[in-house]
């Protein structure tokens, strides 16, 4: 039964499903394909909420630089695009710009998807 806390502005997202995946750096205990996902935003805090519980679809090793490689395999600009919407976002750039203020490139985790 995993647990996922995301910042509060992918809950609606989420709820909604246009968000369907997160990019997470590998864990001690991986998330396992038909794991039951509990998604949170708030987590170890007074104003935590759950938002929904979902299997686990699939997951991928991903790397992110100059560009996204999922399993290895670099992304063309279309299937960047809906990588991105996928990830709760409008635009391209909004990932970029998400990203690189969160995090250190090049990263390398986990993509996990899920359905609820």
């Amino acid at each position: 039964m995993p647990a996922i806390n995301f910042k509060k502005q992918f809950a609606e997202k989420i709820r909604t499903g246009e968000k369907i995946q997160t990019i997470r750096l590998l864990r001690k205990n991986p998330i396992k394909i038909g794991d039951t996902l509990h998604l949170y935003t708030g987590m170890r805090t007074r104003w935590c909420e759950k938002i929904l519980e979902a299997k686990c679809e699939s997951i991928a090793e991903i790397e992110i630089s100059d560009m996204i490689r999922i399993g290895g395999f670099g992304l063309k600009y279309q299937e960047a695009l809906e990588f991105a919407k996928d990830d709760g976002f409008e635009t391209l750039k909004e990932f970029w710009d998400f990203f690189k203020q969160h995090y250190r490139l090049p990263f390398k985790g986990v993509v996990i998807t899920w359905r609820s």
